[in-house]
């Protein structure tokens, strides 16, 4: 397929439009196509802006402040940091700040500073207290602000990938470690170590060691972004309707593969769902949407664009996430090879941290060697500071729009290679879900992708060369 073709049938299908309200917009997008993502008006409408002057006095819980026209995404970034909470918001909310004081209380000060907006400070047992802010109510205060872009790491453990022939079990002794995860097929484990400065010594050692070919931290990766409810519009929009059909005959079967937390039934849609399989401990909450459910419903939905009415790709789902809050490089890392191992052809990483873990890095540029493509999340956070793993060679990493530009809480740093629609709207049962993020640009990407190779048989080199001139960055 020709990059002209492949981008009229893109063109086709991203058009921009503009709705009136939610149902307008869903309704849209069950009838005509993605595009309209690109009007939709969910999310932050703040600008990053330097802080004037926003000081915390944790320990005598005293807040000074001299603060002129700072947006709201920017000002609770540093109130994360200098509070020390985990800051949630609800999606759309801004306000613009200006103000100043000495010596107020927390409670006061958040009065001044968050003037007519809601919010409710909820202490955690054994966590740093929550930091709700809203306009509608505290439920609706999903988006989680970042308290900046350091790298943390699972405490006394180390990843490590090793020369084919190298005796582990005595390199760990050696250590003092234990293994306690292996992929022996790539020579890549994990290791635990007694305490912070026994892994940290082990670090340096390995560093230098001739065996070892990579060794980091084992990472985390963000949370994913939790879905908002659409109450008015449940039961209103049937679910996407497509079927499934046999691979076309001079075309490979497409399996894409998704590392991300279960996916939960998709009613009809399950049949593309070829397998679950967990690399995490523990289960998840059945009864809320989860986001590995999102991404499959957005993928899928991609797709029926590209192939109006069925399709032959199927979807292998990988659970890294378990019951925890969080993955870890270790467990990304089980879940891309679990799916490759299953056949997968593509990819779909609608995840991301700050650690970059050459480990993982040398996992993903294997597969890449083998023609698997990559697709990743480029972060949501509006700063140029990379995530991983998009941010690694060969990984096509994707940004969010909303109203045709960037939106306002997306990365936008050199690494990123494509923009698409960051909103999607999706189901578990009869209640419709709103998902925001770059995770569901990802989606988007990955099921297009998939759709052509599937339908037109383009490699993958041509492919993304289309898609990232047809889907090309907007400037900041």
């Amino acid at each position: 397929m020709g990059q002209n073709r492949f981008g009229k049938i893109i063109a086709e299908h991203f058009n921009p439009l503009r709705f009136q309200n939610v149902y307008q917009f869903m309704l849209a997008l069950r009838q005509s196509s993605l595009c309209l993502f690109l009007a939709f008006a969910f999310g932050f409408c703040a600008n990053a802006a330097q802080t004037n002057l926003l000081v915390w006095h944790k320990a005598a819980d005293r807040v000074d402040a001299d603060i002129r026209d700072e947006a709201l995404w920017p000002l609770l970034e540093t109130i994360a940091v200098d509070a020390g909470w985990r800051v949630y918001v609800e999606p759309g909310t801004t306000r613009t700040v200006s103000t100043k004081f000495k010596e107020l209380s927390s409670g006061d000060a958040l009065k001044m500073l968050l003037g007519n907006l809601n919010f409710a400070l909820v202490p955690q047992t054994n966590a740093p207290a929550r930091l709700y802010v809203f306009t509608t109510k505290m439920q609706n205060a999903t988006r989680l602000v970042a308290s900046g872009k350091s790298a943390r790491h699972v405490p006394n453990e180390l990843l490590i990938r090793v020369k084919p022939g190298t005796d582990i079990e005595a390199l760990a002794k050696l250590l003092g470690a234990k293994i306690v995860g292996r992929i022996d097929k790539l020579g890549i484990y994990r290791l635990q170590f007694p305490d912070a400065a026994a892994t940290d010594a082990a670090l340096a050692q390995l560093q230098s060691d001739s065996d070892v070919l990579d060794v980091d931290y084992n990472y985390y990766f963000d949370p994913p972004p939790v879905a908002q409810e659409i109450p008015s519009a449940s039961g209103q929009l049937a679910p996407l309707a497509l079927s499934l059909n046999p691979p076309a005959s001079d075309c490979s079967k497409v399996i894409i593969g998704l590392p991300d937390t279960a996916v939960q039934s998709l009613g009809k849609l399950d049949q593309f769902i070829s397998q679950r399989i967990s690399v995490a401990d523990g289960s998840p909450d059945p009864s809320t949407l989860l986001h590995g459910t999102g991404m499959a419903q957005t993928i899928l939905d991609a797709i029926a664009k590209v192939q109006p009415g069925g399709t032959s790709v199927q979807i292998v789902s990988a659970d890294v996430y378990g019951s925890s809050e969080t993955a870890t490089t270790w467990n990304v890392a089980l879940g891309i090879q679990a799916v490759i191992n299953k056949g997968a052809t593509f990819v779909n990483l609608s995840l991301g941290g700050s650690g970059q873990s050459p480990v993982l890095q040398s996992l993903i540029q294997s597969a890449e060697q083998d023609g698997i493509g990559f697709f990743a999340a480029a972060g949501n956070e509006p700063v140029t500071t990379p995530t991983y793993p998009a941010a690694y060679p060969g990984v096509n990493a994707v940004t969010a729009l909303q109203n045709g530009q960037l939106a306002p809480y997306a990365d936008y740093g050199s690494f990123v290679d494509m923009a698409l629609p960051g909103a999607s709207v999706v189901y578990l049962g009869n209640q419709a879900y709103m998902v925001q993020g770059t995770s569901v640009s990802t989606a988007y990407a990955t099921g297009i992708a998939a759709g052509n190779e599937a339908v037109n048989c383009a490699g993958l080199p041509q492919i993304q060369a289309a898609m990232q001139k047809q889907f090309a960055v907007p400037s900041k």
